[in-house]
């Protein structure tokens, strides 16, 4: 598969990408509205990114405990019944008089579905594309996550500043139900990818499985943590610039996209491998110079140029796929969007944490010399693997 228009020739795959952008736009649009409503109620940066992203905090309950029915549930239901189940809890967030206690208990519920619905999603991509032709599948989503995050972020910016954060919420129930309508017109039924039932124990054994590879490993980690920090930064937007931060938001959209366009159609093959980790560097860079407050137009800038470096996530996710079993695709793959999740969660609490004993500034300057850190640990990682790869294949040799 070489070129985008093959993709959208493909069976089902037009359908399976509508159905994401409507959710991609609700998922951004509710929010924002859901960390500016907290915001404006508790004036607190840890309470507002924790709304944003807390329900990827408990994407790791679900990675251990729910992840083996990514590849044993029938992908269509899947597909039609979680976005209900999102339409429903963001319509629930809209509630007014909802205490605090009620609204982070909402979006911990829509976390733990959340960590099941990226293995049956991306697992069913791969089924639709094959491997050959899954980087350039994936290239064509995160672009249009980029599109669908500008508009999304945009859209609620205006409907947040114009009219009211529960407006927004509303409306982010109404994509949900448009995504899960073209789920269930547009995709056919599949039988799942492996038989028997969901089950905690074979969610340990085929974590384990994964786990056991040292390549796969270091591929999960990079996967993670890295952009995870960076994630946490972007938690503090609407505390760093509480009448703004849509913009911040668009931006950083905007530059993911550049990041996947240059990855996933620009860079040659060849060269792919070797962007991974600088591109992670990118990623990181730019947020370093926060500390000294800049104005909302070099922020601006700053964001879009670090944003780059989210395509280093494509190089990985190729490598991933490379390195898994046809049949533990789906969940190989929900592994990576569960605890890439779950570190952003982690690290949004992080960053609120030490906005609130520091600055929104300040804090996203710690969070991107962390990951800038924890990268050049893994590029040495990654270095000391590839030359006991050689010295094992040059004793065998000899």
């Amino acid at each position: 598969m070489r070129s985008y228009r093959d993709l959208f020739r493909t069976p089902e795959f037009t359908p399976f990408f509508l159905a994401a952008s409507a959710q991609t736009v609700a998922q951004t649009m509710g929010g924002l509205a859901l960390g500016t409503l907290v915001y404006r109620a508790t004036e607190s940066p840890l309470l507002s990114a924790v709304s944003m992203f807390g329900s990827s905090l408990v994407q790791v309950l679900g990675a251990t405990f729910l992840l083996s029915a990514a590849d044993r549930l029938p992908p269509r239901a899947a597909l039609t019944a979680l976005p209900l189940l999102f339409a429903a809890a963001t319509a629930a967030l809209a509630l007014p008089g909802l205490p605090l206690w009620g609204l982070f208990a909402v979006v911990l519920v829509k976390g733990l579905a959340e960590s099941v619905g990226g293995g049956v999603r991306w697992g069913l991509l791969n089924e639709i594309l094959s491997k050959d032709g899954y980087l350039l599948g994936r290239s064509v989503f995160n672009m249009m996550s980029g599109l669908m995050q500008i508009a999304g972020y945009a859209t609620g910016g205006a409907l947040v500043v114009l009219l009211s954060p529960r407006l927004s919420l509303l409306t982010a129930a109404v994509l949900y139900v448009v995504a899960a309508v073209v789920v269930r017109l547009g995709l056919t039924r599949r039988p799942p990818r492996t038989t028997g039932r969901p089950s905690v124990a074979a969610t340990w054994r085929a974590n384990a499985l994964l786990w056991s590879s040292a390549p796969r490993r270091q591929v999960y980690l990079a996967l993670w943590i890295p952009n995870g920090l960076i994630v946490g930064c972007e938690s503090l937007y609407v505390s760093y610039v509480p009448d703004s931060a849509g913009t911040l938001f668009a931006c950083a959209a905007l530059g993911m996209l550049a990041g996947d366009v240059l990855v996933g159609r620009v860079l040659p093959p060849r060269l792919r491998p070797r962007l991974g980790f600088p591109l992670l560097l990118l990623l990181a860079v730019p947020y370093v110079p926060f500390l000294l407050n800049p104005a909302l137009p070099l922020a601006a800038a700053a964001v879009t140029l670090a944003s780059v470096g989210f395509g280093a996530s494509l190089v990985q996710q190729e490598r991933l796929v490379a390195l898994t079993p046809d049949e533990l695709s789906g969940h190989a793959l929900g592994l990576h969007s569960a605890g890439m999740l779950t570190t952003q969660g982690v690290a949004a609490a992080l960053a609120g944490s030490l906005a609130q004993l520091t600055s929104p500034a300040g804090a996203m300057t710690a969070m991107a010399v962390g990951s800038a850190g924890v990268t050049l640990l893994l590029m040495g990682a990654g270095k000391r693997e590839e030359l006991r790869t050689v010295s094992c294949e040059t004793g065998s040799g000899g």
